[in-house]
């Protein structure tokens, strides 16, 4: 990708999601193949990604596939096997978390950092690029400033920025949690998290004070970008992510137009951007992302710090907002909706808060409209389930709709269309006709038949049959923007040469998109190796193998501990780092505490405990890079089991750091 161009990303659970996402805009589409993709649920054949490249080469859209989790010694082989078969199969791009991937002897592939590399700063972003790395992808948790920093830190012309603007929200720095190993023993480096953060936690003070109680103070709203795109450009970002490789069909088509259209927009207006790929899209529904999953929504702390960045109510999908209960029935509840344009249908997910702030689910079965017209507001709704079983629904209750069937349903048939412009030119001769393609990025095809010519009998009827016949692309990845006629005078050709000179013409024209789609070109490290930034490392740096090992160490690291699933560390560390902090969230900072009468000097950064059944964890303050620590050490049930290839770098363990 070049640094003027601005990359749409779009995640695939399978090959049929990524083939929609291309048809629905996305300049690129990142998938996970049979192992090693940081998904457990979300693998795919080599067969499956290979029929994903060739759908997306046709519009110049790119494949990046995930092998992002940290690796064994024993699988840095298989890696190695399974990396060749991508480069074979077309796939543009590996993203990797594993630096010991770099020690081997790989396919010319371009590889990419993952989320999971943690790149906050600007002396490890630039050492990624020196090391080999095409890509980027930032922390979410940078500002705009720090964005720009790494930027002017490194080189647009060796390597891309890359930052997640829509999707669920890691609490933690990525690659920086292991609260799922120390507690169960799934991994979240490699791909098995349990989703610890989601979990409700009463909150304690060092007096044992109850500060919350029963709430998800480590789940984060979803992330949302929409009216940050412009400035991120500006600060250099030019490869846009959007999260979801567990997410539906609906779910990518809906995100990846809406951001679509509004790169469309900025693109527009700043002539000196451009796509990423080729082809024009026509959406058949209009996008929205308040209809998808979501956990209401934050641009978290692009512009700086926010205070309502976390869902602390319920990691659920609450919905929006359409009207509230007007009457309980034995079977069924009347509601009036805000809005008369909005209409239910049978199957709409609706829900409510009950009065411990809880959210509670009202599937519907049957919904019957009260009132007479189109723009009726009155609703009486038949729930799937028993009415006994809704707590505290009365008149009065406000309603949510976290599903609408109507959606769905639209989003269950085609729901976009993706061509490709050309100009066609036919042109008479001696022999014949030939037909000449040109895209709208300059690739031509053309191809000729011999054909013994007739005068027409009627030349302008003859005039537009050509042009309707030759402007029939419907069945291909094209579409007519003008079709210029060279000729003579009007000729008589029959449909059948000309439908087949169309489509000698079209296989040309694919041809020759192929062959000027040139392989991405992989980064030549900087030699000598550049240093990394640090010459020690801990656990924390997910060193899990000897290549990785020896990867750090090529590059000046002197002390290096191996990663925590090696189980090496027994007490009590850090198992999570966040930018997000409970005390802040919950006006207990001291800082928040400045220039209040009464309140100054009062508040400090004491520890708080978490606790959720028998499970605690204590939250530790580092004030001045505004961080918070959650700290906890491995359950013993976890030590026990016996690691699958165990590891070991020194004969007496480096010392773990302190918070």
């Amino acid at each position: 990708m070049l640094p003027h161009q601005l990359e749409l990303l779009s995640p695939a659970r399978d090959a049929d999601i990524g083939i929609e996402a291309v048809n629905h805009g996305a300049d690129a589409v990142y998938i996970g193949g049979p192992s090693f993709g940081a998904r457990a649920s979300a693998d795919n054949s080599v067969a499956d990604i290979e029929r994903l490249v060739r759908h997306a080469h046709r519009y110049h859209s790119r494949v990046f596939v995930t092998l992002n989790t940290i690796l064994r010694d024993d699988e840095l082989e298989p890696a190695r096997q399974l990396i060749q078969q991508y480069h074979d199969a077309g796939v543009d791009a590996l993203i990797i978390q594993d630096m010991g991937l770099l020690e081997l002897d790989l396919p010319p592939i371009q590889l990419h950092a993952s989320t999971q590399t943690d790149i906050r700063t600007p002396e490890k972003a630039r050492f990624l690029q020196d090391a080999g790395l095409n890509q980027i992808v930032l922390a979410r948790e940078l500002t705009l400033a720090q964005i720009a920093a790494i930027r002017a830190a490194t080189d647009p012309a060796r390597c891309n920025l890359e930052f997640f603007i829509h999707g669920a929200l890691c609490v933690a720095y990525s690659g920086q949690c292991y609260i799922s190993h120390a507690h169960t023993g799934r991994s979240a480096n490699r791909g098995d998290c349990s989703q610890a953060c989601r979990l409700p936690y009463e909150v304690k003070d060092s007096q044992g004070r109850i500060v919350a109680h029963d709430k998800h103070v480590l789940s984060m709203k979803d992330n949302n970008q929409s009216d940050n795109l412009r400035a991120l450009i500006d600060a250099g970002v030019r490869s846009f992510k959007i999260e979801g490789r567990y997410k539906d069909m609906g779910y990518v088509k809906n995100l990846t137009a809406h951001y679509r259209v509004l790169l469309d927009e900025i693109l527009e207006e700043r002539p000196e951007l451009a796509r990423a790929s080729h082809g024009e899209c026509t959406f058949f529904f209009r996008p929205d992302p308040n209809q998808n999953f979501n956990r209401e929504f934050t641009d978290y702390f692009v512009q700086g710090r926010q205070e309502d960045i976390g869902a602390f109510d319920t990691p659920k999908n609450p919905g929006q907002a359409i009207g509230w209960v007007t009457k309980v029935h034995p079977n069924s509840v009347d509601l009036e909706l805000n809005d008369p344009a909005t209409a239910l249908s049978n199957g709409d997910g609706l829900c409510y808060y009950d009065l411990q702030k809880e959210l509670v689910g009202l599937q519907t079965n049957r919904v019957e409209a009260l009132g007479p017209g189109p723009r009726n507001r009155l609703w009486r709704i038949f729930p799937k389930d028993p009415m006994a079983g809704f707590k505290d629904l009365r008149p009065g209750t406000e309603i949510n709709r976290n599903r609408s069937m109507d959606w769905v349903r639209a989003l269950e048939k085609k729901s976009a269309e993706r061509r490709i412009g050309v100009w066609m030119t036919l042109r008479d001769h001696a022999d014949g006709l030939t037909l000449q393609l040109t895209d709208e990025a300059g690739h031509t095809g053309q191809a000729q038949v011999a054909l013994a010519l007739q005068a027409a009998k009627d030349p302008v009827l003859a005039t537009d049959k050509l042009r309707e016949q030759l402007g029939r692309l419907g069945d291909t990845v094209f579409t007519p923007l003008d079709t210029a006629l060279e000729l003579a005078q009007p000729w008589f050709v029959p449909a059948s040469v000309l439908n087949a000179l169309r489509r000698d013409a079209v296989a040309a024209l694919e041809a020759a998109r192929a062959q000027a789609l040139p392989r991405l070109p992989r980064a030549t490290p900087v030699e000598p190796p550049t240093p990394y930034p640090e010459d020690t490392l801990s656990y924390l740096a997910n060193v899990y193998n000897h290549k990785a090992r020896d990867f750090y160490a090529r590059h000046g690291v002197q002390v290096i501990a191996s990663a925590y699933e090696s189980q090496e560390e027994e007490g009590e560390v850090s198992l999570m780092i966040t930018k997000h902090c409970v005390r802040f969230s919950l006006s207990l900072c001291p800082k928040q505490a400045k220039g209040v009468t009464g309140v100054q000097g009062t508040v400090r950064a004491e520890p708080l405990q978490l606790i959720n059944g028998k499970e605690k964890l204590t939250l530790r303050f580092d004030c001045k890079p505004c961080e918070m620590h959650v700290v906890g050490k491995i359950k013993r049930s976890v030590l026990n089991q016996v690691p699958a290839s165990p590891l070991r770098f020194y004969r007496t363990r480096p010392t773990a750091p302190t918070v």
